[in-house]
């Protein structure tokens, strides 16, 4: 145990009981971190100081910021949050921006400063931002001027939040302005390897947000373990990806991988199929990460474009079908290598590469980590035999004051909530969610969040929500419903609700196919059946 260095202990106190964690193991000698580090300096501050300062570090809309400039952005956030916020060590701060150089800069800028870094998505709605600073207490934020309508109703709901920088905000208390009057001299908290530096949100199956507590330990862990064992990247790679900075798929991909390789990545606000395939182009990127639902999106489009820079895709958030993986390899020849994470892990466990890729299997588990297939009694099942995966390594769940720990971590095993098979030679082949939660797109969504939205709709009188198969999103959010008397159901109204959801939540929430019916089936409990509805009866 390391010396902490937080001042507000808020996080600490609500870490889960120690007999509530996972076992953690740290067989791989590049695991053995120092008592004190701040994960910060190693993404960054090694890099200039190693003579890699002018090395190009993110290009983005504005331009390009090398290694020197982000540290340089970095810092004088840190005393930005330090000596105009009077933020000290523990103090959770929100971040809320799109991908670019400016969240980037935040997130090593609070980090730096030993705060701890709430970052969240921009589709997020007020209610959703509201759950997410009460929940994690969080009294400061960075968010960009472009997304502030919904967090400013957010903020003044919130009693915690008492201070708020925009960035893209030309005003004199604009975060660039307020950057200005630093100094710029070097920021870096006396943090414990243990010390909690991020808290990641994701919703879960009861649509009621459960924050992930991660340490700088599990930071560098990530990208010693997945990054370096199985994709290899080098100094002179460029990546890019899709996923929000916010997810952790995208905080993998799109900034710690490239910055613990020393390598540059290329940052979209908007990364639609043509904008990404376009970026690779122009930027010469090498090294991809998105979801199956882009590189189907991709791959009808990818013969218009020059990628043959692109040597490593990987792929995460959703099951990669077989015909996605062939369709990419034949337009482009590179195997996708797919794996699967989990906010609770902070990113991919279980995934495989180049020869060792089996078409159908996830793969195996990544250096560092160990899994296995559980039955209902919590023990090993024979080989070829469905179960709950089970996984444990130098990464795992603590949750944010939250019994759900008890449900996610069972006999030092972190279960994941998937079903999987394992076969004789150790590869692990995915079979279904264990639960209700929908993953669309590389999305988790949350039924039960979907129907409460539908609910506050004053037409509804009740409704279900399903995840049907989609074999461009692998799964969509089905909803049926049951109408009001007097209330007609026809395309108009289905349209009209689908609005309604954007309005109240996220809207890649929304449900994409909307039914009406008379009645829910029910138990005679009065149990909902929802496995009749995925039925189509």
């Amino acid at each position: 145990m390391g010396r902490s260095a937080h001042v507000d202990r808020f996080a600490a106190d609500h870490l889960p009981p120690k007999d509530r964690w996972p076992e953690f193991i740290f067989e791989l000698p590049e695991l053995h971190y120092p008592e004190q580090l701040n994960c910060a300096p190693r993404l960054l501050d090694s890099h200039v100081a190693a003579g890699r300062g002018e090395r190009p570090a993110i290009v983005d809309a504005a331009g390009t910021r090398t290694y020197a400039q982000l540290l340089d952005d970095a810092n004088r956030i840190a005393s930005v949050l330090r000596n105009d916020l009077g933020l000290v060590p523990g103090a959770r701060v929100l971040i809320r921006g799109f991908n670019n150089a400016v969240f980037a800069a935040s997130w090593l800028g609070v980090v730096k400063a030993g705060c701890i870094a709430v970052s969240t998505m921009p589709l997020l709605r007020t209610k959703e931002l509201t759950e997410v600073i009460e929940k994690a207490q969080v009294g400061a934020a960075i968010c960009d001027r472009r997304l502030a309508d919904e967090f400013d109703r957010a903020a003044q709901a919130c009693p915690s939040m008492q201070q708020v920088v925009y960035s893209h905000d030309d005003g004199t208390d604009g975060l660039t302005a307020r950057m200005h009057r630093q100094s710029g001299a070097p920021v870096n908290a006396d943090t414990a390897a243990d010390d909690v530096c991020m808290i990641a949100f994701t919703s879960g199956t009861t649509g009621k947000p459960k924050g992930t507590m991660h340490f700088h330990r599990d930071v560098l862990a990530v990208c010693d373990t997945f990054s370096a064992k199985l994709t290899k990247p080098r100094i002179d790679d460029v990546f890019m990806g899709s996923p929000p900075l916010a997810f952790t798929f995208g905080l993998g991909g799109v900034l710690l991988f490239p910055l613990h390789a020393g390598a540059s990545v290329v940052m979209l606000e908007k990364p639609t199929p043509d904008a990404m395939l376009e970026a690779i182009a122009r930027e010469r990127v090498t090294t991809v990460y998105t979801a199956p639902t882009a590189y189907r999106a991709m791959t009808p489009l990818v013969a218009g474009y020059g990628v043959t820079s692109l040597h490593t895709c990987v792929s995460a958030g959703e099951t990669l079908p077989l015909a996605t993986r062939a369709g990419w390899q034949e337009k482009t020849g590179i195997k996708i290598i797919d794996g699967i994470g989990s906010t609770e892990m902070l990113h991919i466990f279980i995934a495989a590469a180049g020869d060792d890729i089996r078409p159908g299997a996830t793969g195996k588990p990544v250096p560092g980590y160990k899994a296995c297939v559980l039955g209902d009694d919590e023990k090993p099942v024979r080989n070829g035999t469905v179960g709950r995966l089970a996984v444990k390594g130098p990464t795992g769940c603590r949750y944010l004051a939250d019994d759900r720990q008890l449900q996610y971590v069972s006999g030092g095993w972190n279960l994941t909530g998937d079903s999987y098979i394992e076969d004789d030679d150790g590869y692990f082949y995915y079979q279904a969610r264990s639960d209700d939660m929908i993953i669309s797109a590389g999305y988790n969504i949350a039924g039960p969040e979907v129907e409460s939205a539908l609910l506050s709709h004053v037409d509804v009188l009740e409704c279900a929500v399903v995840g049907v198969p989609d074999e461009d999103r692998g799964q969509i959010v089905q909803a049926f419903v049951v109408l009001r008397d007097g209330i007609v159901g026809d395309d108009a109204l289905a349209k009209r609700l689908q609005d309604h959801v954007k309005a109240e939540i996220a809207p890649y929430k929304y449900p994409r196919r909307v039914a009406f019916l008379p009645a829910l089936p029910r138990t005679e409990t009065g149990k909902l059946q929802r496995f009749k509805l995925r039925q189509g009866t």
